[in-house]
């Protein structure tokens, strides 16, 4: 692969991942009434604290590249959920603009889960490292 086409794969990364990490943070700054919105969507309060971690700590991992194939599963898992639990009232208009943002989100994580981190991830670094030794 073609120097400029393999950094390509961190700007995805970042770019498909920075989302979450942004939206983790918030959450912790609107805590309440996120929970509160959870609830009404039928979803315990008190997965938030969960939902905030895998969010922030994940998106990080990803944007880094570190277990990317695995960590791609359970996000593109998390936006379908997402999009199913909360978007799902296809009748309004911007409902069913962010229902179909997940959705193509969800089809980004499924790719890098098919092709994983990249060449400029910490994956590879580390296992360049120890195939050196």
């Amino acid at each position: 692969m073609a120097i400029h086409t393999q950094m390509l794969v961190p700007v995805s990364r970042i770019l498909l991942a920075n989302i979450f990490l942004i939206d983790g943070v918030m959450k912790l700054f609107s805590y309440e009434a996120v929970a509160e919105w959870m609830f009404l969507n039928g979803v315990p309060e008190a997965s938030l604290p969960f939902v905030i971690i895998f969010e922030v700590i994940g998106s990080f991992f990803i944007i880094i590249g570190w277990q990317t194939k695995i960590l791609s599963l359970f996000f593109f898992a998390f936006c379908i959920l997402t999009a199913i639990i909360f978007h799902s009232d296809l009748s309004n208009r911007m409902e069913q603009i962010i229902f179909m943002k997940n959705v193509s989100m969800a089809g980004g994580f499924l790719i890098l889960f098919l092709h994983g981190g990249g060449d400029y991830s910490l994956e590879r670094l580390l296992k360049r490292r120890s195939n050196s030794r």
